[in-house]
């Protein structure tokens, strides 16, 4: 138990004691003093908002909140940090309220208490030059942009610190609502509704555009892909769009109009421009963007994707009424410039695209080729023909079988808006103008053929049907590709068609069993055939082996060639190097020969005046006995006849070896020294003696010889008469002519 007896009996000492008297006495002087002189302190992290309870100049007047010139109520002017002189306390009262924080990437909202009424077809107040809020003065004299109204306003704080008067201004956060209780607990509650309905939009954060999202596929619809996003805005202040108007018109969004409004940041520009309430027809695109939720809302959507192989063709609900570029004679809707309210004329390439899919639809178009299938219970991925059948048909001769068929068809990008203007969409086109004239066509085909015909002209039908089908295609602005036959289904003809297809089936086998035996029969001449070849096969060892034997032999003699090639070569080489050798000898001889010619002319000049008178005595005797056989030639044979009856070499040779010729059909190689070494080689090879026609090689050689001197002789004779008679003429004993 704890007891206070002894904190009693020390305030009961300091009350009694003499020296306390003085110090509470000082106090209560310093008291009177600061009240006297009106002193106030506001702490640095707050700010004082000013009420007068009482003045001369009367209240606020009616319809305000705050005093604007001094009358008794809420002040305009706060009282910033520090000491303040003049507030007496039977007159002022002094609210310190806290610094208005908004955090670093958040977004306040502010709620005015004061100002001019909204009109009625505004719900936020103008923006007004004011500090952002922090010179109520300013908010409620107004300036060059007008007088601040009361109720929530346009204008948004970003992060950072305000001083505001609290009990002009609310300011919403994330986290606090700052404000001068004033109106009571009522105020309160709306203010923290407000808060909460701004929580759930995340209006307190900056809007991002471009994040990943959900989108069906277009493809595959059972099926989703993420594609990054744009954002549809709705503003909620501004005039109301014109009756007949849903999507309010793009305004302000140049950066060199004077009212840009910087994609709905600034919403008085937006509204100066001329901006409607209302869903917009611009979208936002990639970027963070810090908008007032009251006044605007943004919805995510994603982008629209046009897939490689497709286009997109635009159907705006909205823009202009434009000129129908189709042409009179198009009467399947309008065909408009791209921003014009109908089927643009232009469609979308494969892409991301912002587009606002409240303002229009895009409907992709196939570009490539795609198949159509009427086939039960068939389809392609990109279901057009996922409600089509095959077909049934009546043959010529009472036959009904069911067709499969397959079409491939293909859409002119730039013909693809005016086939999305006559048919809707591409599934429409098909249901609605495909399947009853592809039916009616092979149906129509059908009555004229048998069922026989039906199966074996097929491709001819099949023909047919695509130069008949190109040609209607293109009254619609498609084109088909190819026309694909299948196999008519006879399953539900009750047995019928079956029948006859067995028929024809075993004619068929009676012509392939003519054809059998006919291949058979060339198969056994191939058999045969094969069977020598087989034969010739296991003797080929032996035939290769006597093929080798040959070109070892061939391989042999080739050689053998060579080599008396080489040894010719050599002996050439040797004739020349022995030819050489003579030519060398020759000339020693010529050199030697000249010598002993002078020598012996000098010798013999007297040798020769001695000799001169018997040699012309000699001389005249053979002259005469020339004369007398009346022809040289006569005594030359003569004197040949004696000399070959004294040879012992016979006339007739028993062996006789001919080289060479000397017309001008010899072979040069034959001739000169080369050709006489050959000629010897070769004729000592063949069994000849050279040797043996030394003596008639000789003869003959003595033979021309003395022909030749003879025929000098006498042509020097006739030549010259004087010498004959010179001849005939004594000598003297000196030598010289009597």
């Amino acid at each position: 138990m704890i007891t206070y007896l002894p904190l009693f009996s020390f305030v009961a000492d300091v009350v009694v004691s003499p020296w306390t008297w003085p110090i509470v006495g000082a106090l209560v002087a310093l008291l009177l003093v600061v009240n006297f002189i009106g002193l106030r302190y506001i702490p640095n992290n707050r700010v004082g908002v000013v009420e007068k309870l009482w003045s001369s100049k009367g209240s606020v007047p009616a319809g305000g909140i705050l005093a604007r010139n001094g009358e008794a109520g809420y002040q305009v002017d706060l009282l910033r940090g520090g000491l303040h002189f003049g507030y007496w306390r039977w007159q002022y009262k002094i609210h310190k309220v806290p610094l208005v924080t908004v955090p670093q990437g958040k977004l306040g909202y502010i709620y005015a208490r004061d100002g001019e009424p909204l009109t009625p077809s505004q719900t936020l107040g103008r923006v007004v030059e004011c500090n952002n809020f922090q010179d109520a003065a300013a908010f409620l004299t107004g300036g060059a942009t007008g007088l601040g109204q009361r109720g929530r306003q346009r204008k948004i704080v970003r992060e950072g610190v305000y001083a505001m008067n609290l009990a002009l201004f609310v300011v919403i956060t994330e986290d606090n609502v700052y404000q001068l209780a004033v109106q009571g607990n009522r105020e309160v509650e709306q203010l923290l509704g407000w808060q909460k309905e701004l929580k759930d939009i995340d209006g307190f954060d900056p809007v991002v555009i471009g994040g990943l999202m959900e989108a069906v596929d277009p493809l595959k619809p059972d099926s989703t892909l993420l594609v990054d996003s744009i954002g549809i805005v709705t503003v909620q202040d501004g005039p109301s769009l014109s009756p007949g108007e849903i999507i309010a018109p793009s305004v302000g969004n140049d950066s060199t109009d004077a009212n840009y409004h910087n994609n709905f940041q600034d919403p008085d520009a937006f509204i100066r421009a001329g901006g409607r309430r209302g869903r917009q027809y611009v979208p936002l695109t990639d970027g963070t963007y810090f908008l007032n939720h009251w006044f605007v809302s943004v919805q995510m959507m994603p982008k629209t994707v046009v897939p490689i192989g497709y286009v997109g063709v635009v159907v705006s609900y909205y823009g202009p009424i434009g000129t129908d570029i189709s042409g009179d004679s198009f009467r399947h809707g309008e065909r408009v410039a791209r921003g014009e309210r109908g089927v643009w004329e232009k469609p979308f390439g494969p892409g991301k695209y912002p587009f606002n899919t409240y303002a229009g639809n895009i409907i992709l178009v196939p570009t490539t080729n795609f198949v159509l299938h009427w086939i039960t219970g068939k389809t392609e991925a990109h279901h057009y023909d996922d409600t089509l059948k095959s077909i049934d048909l009546v043959t010529k001769d009472a036959y009904e079988p069911t067709l499969p068929l397959s079409v491939v068809v293909h859409i002119d990008y730039q013909k693809a808006p005016s086939v999305i203007q006559r048919f809707g969409d591409v599934k429409k086109l098909i249901t609605q103008t495909l399947d009853p004239m592809l039916s009616a066509f092979f149906r129509d085909v059908a009555h004229k053929k048998t069922m026989l015909e039906l199966l074996q002209h097929r491709d001819d039908i099949q023909q047919e049907a695509k130069a008949e089908l190109q040609r209607r295609f293109s009254q619609f602005d498609i084109e088909c590709v190819d026309v694909l036959i299948g196999k008519p289904d006879t399953a539900e003809a009750g047995g019928k068609i079956e029948t006859l297809l067995e028929q024809l089936r075993t004619r068929q086998l009676s012509i392939e069993q003519i054809e059998t035996f006919t291949r058979q029969r060339a198969a056994a001449e191939e058999q045969k055939k094969l069977s020598e070849a087989q034969a010739l096969a296991a003797r080929q060892p032996e035939l290769t082996a006597s093929h080798v034997q040959i070109q070892i032999v061939q391989n042999q003699a080739d050689a053998e060639l060579a080599r008396s090639r080489k040894q010719a070569e050599q002996a050439i080489v040797m004739a020349d190097a022995e030819l050489e050798k003579s030519r060398r000898q020759a000339e020693q001889t010529i050199v030697t020969a000249k010598a002993e010619s002078e020598q012996r002319i000098l010798a013999g000049k007297g040798e020769s005046t001695r000799t001169m008178q018997v040699g012309l005595s000699e001389a005249s005797v053979l002259v005469k006995k020339i004369s007398s056989f009346g022809d040289p030639r006569l005594y030359a044979l003569s004197v040949v006849a004696e000399h070959l009856s004294k040879s012992s070499q016979p006339l007739v040779p028993e062996r006789m070896f001919v080289t060479g010729g000397s017309g001008s059909d010899a072979n040069p190689a034959s001739s000169g020294l080369l050709g006489t070494l050959i000629s010897l080689l070769v004729a000592e090879k063949s069994g000849f003696n050279p040797v043996e026609t030394t003596e008639l090689a000789d003869l003959k050689q003595f033979s021309d010889r003395m022909s030749k001197q003879v025929m000098e002789s006498m042509e020097q004779t006739a030549l010259n008469p004087a010498l004959a008679e010179t001849a005939l003429r004594p000598t003297k004993g000196n030598g010289k002519p009597a």
